[in-house]
């Protein structure tokens, strides 16, 4: 991480990368070798060792785990959730996985500025608007909108992780924006 770049606008007692723990500074090392960094909201998060293991488990499953969403439908759902709430970490980071996965390098900025402009198949619209009511107006949420995926060919499972993948990103964009959570500066240039 640059130095000259904050991570949170927190005071945190945010520990030197060599003073954590073996486990935690190996799966700092994948993310380095992997992603080319050490994503800043893994190192907020590492001021408090069980937030870190909860937050990157439930991150892991939701983004990486066993399901029928796509890894790009599931950063699709993050930006979408992202942008309904302003988050700005969240909107740099999950905009460049768009790009990505995309191999399009408008797509992150349209999922940023106006999802529902951008071309979509059925399904990725189906999603994305639930991800938006849920996100919005949660209290509303009604069954023609569950039946709207289901025609749209997401089984209840996905359904299922759908909404679990969108209330994940409520709570962490909340977390993002109170603290001031920057992203790092390499996801501006990729795939670009």
């Amino acid at each position: 991480m640059p130095q000259n770049q904050h991570v949170v606008a927190l005071d945190l007692p945010i520990p030197d990368l060599e003073a954590l723990p073996e486990e935690t500074r190996k799966y700092f090392q994948i993310c380095q070798d992997k992603l080319g960094m050490i994503p800043n909201v893994l190192t907020a998060y590492s001021q408090n060792l069980a937030q870190l293991e909860g937050f990157t488990r439930l991150y892991n499953e939701l983004m990486l785990g066993e399901s029928e969403l796509s890894k790009l439908e599931r950063e699709m759902v993050a930006v979408v959730v992202s942008s309904e709430n302003k988050c700005y970490y969240c909107l740099v980071a999950h905009g460049a996985a768009v790009r990505v996965l995309s191999g399009d390098p408008t797509l992150g900025e349209h999922m940023v500025m106006n999802y529902r402009t951008a071309r979509l198949d059925t399904r990725q619209r189906a999603m994305l608007d639930f991800a938006s009511a849920l996100t919005l107006t949660p209290a509303t949420t009604t069954e023609s909108q569950i039946q709207t995926l289901r025609d749209a060919g997401l089984s209840d499972r996905a359904i299922w992780d759908l909404s679990n993948l969108i209330g994940f990103y409520n709570m962490t964009n909340r977390v993002a924006i109170a603290s001031d959570m920057q992203p790092n500066l390499d996801y501006h240039s990729q795939s670009r």
